[in-house]
């Protein structure tokens, strides 16, 4: 039988009791800090407890790292945010980095944001596929995230793996791997592929960037039918960068998807937390703008969809709450 939710009673002035106006002043002064461009500290671990208690009763993380893979896996928190999908699907199935499934992992939301990850190399290298890279052994001036837990290195390394190569043996063919600040779009990588200081930008992102490596004389590498199938196998997902995206494309690129951020949990995580959870989040969706595109849309959020990809079953209390509300 499912846990119920602890009831709270009205208390003076119809404020619902018991309520620690001291946690609530510490989480709204965070969330404001959390959201302002020049606060530098911007991932946050939530923990809860009853007044007085000695341990802590339930963690949440928001992350954007496959950290949160660990955290949940080992109980340091109960509900983390995985970015993207695709290292959640590789960790409920056993595939890749990870050599046991964590097929007890369930889904709450996801929140969507559509995404590829793109292979991005100078026009001047005269690559033209992934392939070439590793026969050619082109010695790549490769520029990598500077973030080192970010998942696109995950990513990265899944595919070259795919192809039989690393990023070593770029560095061993003479070439050099740079882990540099920000986004392509945000930092100065692409202004480095412009001074001729880098010749290859491996990212997601592609929004921010792809446009003005095209304008460069760039060019994106696909991914390879077979390795395709092979990283399909393992439970990730593939997506196309399109000419109706990017005009500048002599023709759409098969890659792989990095999009949503699903929030997600364990199968012995309480009913109670979960729907809990989905409670708050249901009544503070008009206070959590989505990239500038207004409030949460939920019934976009509890579903498998292109720009949300959902490669878990949905916890039961989650989809629950999702259907008796009617969003699914």
């Amino acid at each position: 039988m499912a846990q119920e939710m602890p009831r709270v009673t009205a208390g003076r002035g119809g404020v619902r009791a018991p309520v620690s106006m001291r946690s609530r002043l510490v989480l709204e002064v965070a969330s404001e800090l959390a959201g302002t461009a020049a606060w530098p500290y911007k991932q946050s671990r939530v923990q809860l407890r009853a007044q007085g208690d000695d341990e802590w009763h339930t963690c949440w993380f928001a992350s954007d790292s496959p950290v949160s893979v660990d955290a949940i896996a080992n109980r340091e928190a109960d509900i983390a945010i995985c970015n993207p999908g695709a290292v959640l699907a590789l960790a409920y199935h056993g595939k890749g980095p990870y050599t046991k499934a964590y097929d007890y992992f369930r889904a709450i939301m996801v929140l969507p944001q559509f995404d590829q990850m793109g292979f991005a190399v100078a026009g001047t290298t005269g690559l033209n596929s992934l392939a070439d890279l590793r026969d050619k052994k082109f010695p790549l001036r490769l520029s990598l995230r500077g973030q080192k837990d970010h998942s696109v290195h995950l990513i990265v390394n899944e595919v070259l793996k795919a192809y039989g190569f690393t990023l070593d043996d770029i560095t061993k063919w003479g070439g050099k791997v740079t882990y540099d600040e920000g986004t392509p779009g945000t930092g100065d990588r692409m202004n480095m592929g412009e001074r001729g200081e880098i010749d290859a930008i491996f990212d997601e992102g592609m929004p921010t960037y792809a446009t003005r490596a095209l304008d460069l004389g760039w060019r994106f590498l696909g991914v390879d039918e077979p390795q395709l199938k092979q990283l399909e196998g393992m439970g990730l997902r593939r997506v196309a960068i399109t000419r109706e995206e990017y005009p500048k494309l002599p023709a759409d690129v098969w890659t792989i998807d990095f999009s949503g951020w699903p929030v997600f949990t364990r199968t012995d995580v309480p009913d109670w937390i979960v729907a809990g959870f989905c409670e708050g989040l249901e009544k503070r969706k008009d206070r959590i703008p989505w990239y500038g595109e207004g409030p949460m849309r939920l019934d976009q959020f509890c579903k498998d969809t292109r720009e949300g990809p959902l490669p878990i079953p949905l916890h039961p209390a989650a989809e629950r709450f999702w259907h008796e509300r009617g969003y699914i």
